[in-house]
């Protein structure tokens, strides 16, 4: 009996388990698939709870969290996350304005919202989980 193949998802989950990043790209998969097939998995994996979209074209990784048994944000949360992503799209960032005077000493206030300080780059999609968005300096 021939062995069977396996589905699109099975093989973008597996792709996932392999990776150690928090963040994925839509385009990272393009190559096991059409692209409306490749979105189509990634948006059942979404209902399923084992990836969290951030924004288009961005995913997280996500775990099942103990005290809420909702899907949450795996790894270090939502800011590194974000910053996987700037990193897998090419943008030049840099940590924000508060967060660089928090980290000098200059500030005892800790920003509460992930931001970033973009250089020389052109960058408009919005990256969001549940109430937080990344901000972006220019």
């Amino acid at each position: 009996m021939p062995q069977r193949r396996n589905t699109l998802r099975q093989r973008i989950e597996a792709r996932i388990a392999r990776r150690h990043a928090d963040a994925f790209l839509t385009r990272e998969f393009l190559d096991l698939g059409g692209e409306r097939q490749v979105v189509r998995a990634l948006r059942e994996l979404t209902q399923a709870g084992k990836l969290i979209r951030l924004g288009y074209g961005a995913y997280a990784h996500a775990r099942i969290s103990p005290i809420a048994n909702q899907p949450m944000i795996a790894g270090g949360g939502f800011g590194p996350v974000c910053r996987q992503v700037l990193d897998k799209l090419n943008v030049s960032w840099e940590p924000a304005t508060d967060e660089r005077a928090y980290n000098e000493g200059r500030s005892t206030r800790v920003p509460m919202t992930p931001g970033v300080r973009l250089r020389n780059s052109r960058f408009s999609r919005k990256l969001r989980y549940k109430t937080m968005e990344l901000t972006v300096e220019r």
